[in-house]
C-alpha cells in the first residue's frame, strides 16, 4: 500500500495505446480515454467489431478456452492410454496463475476467488472498517472527489458489489446537482451475486430507489456496448481478476471518448520499516480478525496474500 503521492501529476503514457494520460494521487490511477488509436489499430472508432485482444472462444463464464491436444484422424488408433496421455498433456498445457501464494489453473482461480467473496460478503464492510480502522472510507471519499461527477455522467463501478463507491457517487451527485438536471446513473457490476445482494440490501436500507442498477457480470467480458460510460471505477478489485489486461481492455472498450478510468488499489510500501510493520500486521493480525469476526481465516489470508502478488506501482503502470 502506497499513499506517498501528495499531488496529482499528469504525464503522457507511451507504453500502452489504450490510455494516453495518467494521474496518480493517493494510490489512485485516473486515466482519460483518447479518441485515437495507434497506427496498427486505425479503424473506425465507433465500430463494434474492434478488438484489442486476439479473439478466443469462450464459454458462459467468459474464461479462456484451452485448445485440446490434436488427435489422429484414425480414431481406431486411440486407446485408453492415448486418451490418458492427451488428458495429462491438456491439463499441463493449461495456463497457471496465482491465488494468493498458491499456483493454480486459471479456471480454478476464478472459482476460488468466487468462494472467497461468497464467504466474506455478509461481513465485508464490517471487516473493511476493522482492518483499516475506517481509513478505507477516506480513500473512497477521495476517489469520488477526484472523479467530481458532473452533468448527466454515467458511471460503471466494477467489482463494486456492496455499493460503497456507488452510494458515494449518488450522494455527491445529489449534493451538487441543480434542480431539474438529468439524474446521474451508476451501474454496479460484480461477478459475485452474493456481494451484489448485500449491496441491494444496503440500498434498500438507505432508501435509494433510483439512479442505480445492479449487474452480475465478469469484468473480463462485459455485456455492454462500446462507448457506453463516461467513467469507470474499480476499488480494491482488480487484483482479484485473473487477466488484468483483459479487464483494462474491456474498461477502454465501454468508455466513451474522453471517459475516465479510476482505479483504487493496494500496492507496495517503499519504506522498509513501514513495510515490515505492515507485513506483520497483515499476516499476524488480519487473518485472526477474519477468524474472530467472520469465522473465516483462509479468505482473509488470501486477501492479504493477493496484495503481495499484485504488480508493484511501476509494473502496473506498464500494463496501462
Amino acid at each position: 500500500m502506497n499513499w506517498t503521492a501528495t499531488s496529482c501529476i499528469q504525464k503522457p503514457l507511451l507504453l500502452h495505446p489504450l490510455f494516453k494520460h495518467l494521474k496518480l494521487s493517493y494510490g489512485m490511477s485516473d486515466l482519460v480515454k483518447q479518441s485515437f488509436l495507434r497506427p496498427a489499430l486505425q479503424r473506425t472508432y465507433s465500430t463494434h467489431t474492434l478488438s484489442f485482444l486476439p479473439k478466443t472462444k469462450t464459454h458462459s463464464m467468459c474464461r479462456l478456452s484451452i485448445p485440446c491436444a490434436s488427435y489422429s484422424s484414425d480414431t481406431k488408433n486411440i486407446n485408453s492410454s492415448n486418451i490418458d496421455h492427451v488428458a495429462e498433456t491438456d491439463e499441463y498445457d493449461k495456463k497457471r496463475t496465482h491465488f494468493g501464494f498458491q499456483t493454480v489453473l486459471e479456471d480454478e482461480k476464478v472459482d476460488k476467488v468466487y468462494e472467497v467473496f461468497k464467504n466474506v460478503a455478509d461481513k465485508y464492510d464490517l471487516m473493511n472498517d476493522v482492518m483499516s480502522a475506517g481509513i478505507h472510507r477516506l480513500w473512497k471519499d477521495e476517489l469520488i472527489r477526484h472523479l467530481a461527477p458532473h452533468g448527466d455522467m454515467k458511471l460503471l463501478d466494477m467489482a463494486g458489489g456492496t455499493g460503497d463507491i456507488a452510494f458515494r457517487y449518488l450522494n455527491y451527485s445529489n449534493s451538487t446537482q441543480s434542480a431539474g438536471a438529468d439524474y446521474r446513473e451508476v451501474t454496479v457490476c460484480d461477478i459475485n451475486e452474493h456481494m451484489l445482494k448485500v449491496g441491494e440490501q444496503r440500498a434498500a436500507q438507505q432508501g435509494i430507489t433510483r439512479g442505480i442498477n445492479w449487474l452480475h457480470a465478469n469484468a473480463e467480458c462485459l455485456p455492454m456496448e462500446d462507448n457506453s460510460y463516461d467513467a469507470y471505477t474499480i476499488a480494491f478489485g482488480i487484483r482479484n481478476c485473473t487477466h488484468i489486461e483483459k479487464v483494462l481492455s474491456e474498461a477502454y472498450r465501454v468508455l466513451k471518448p474522453g471517459g475516465r478510468f479510476l482505479c483504487l488499489e493496494f500496492s507496495q510500501v517503499r519504506n522498509s520499516l513501514l513495510r515490515e510493520l505492515y507485513d506483520q500486521y497483515s499476516f499476524q493480525v488480519i487473518p485472526v480478525m477474519g477468524h474472530v469476526i467472520a469465522q473465516d481465516w483462509h479468505s482473509y489470508q488470501y486477501l492479504v496474500e493477493s496484495i503481495r502478488k499484485f504488480p508493484n506501482q511501476a509494473s502496473f503502470y506498464c500494463k496501462l
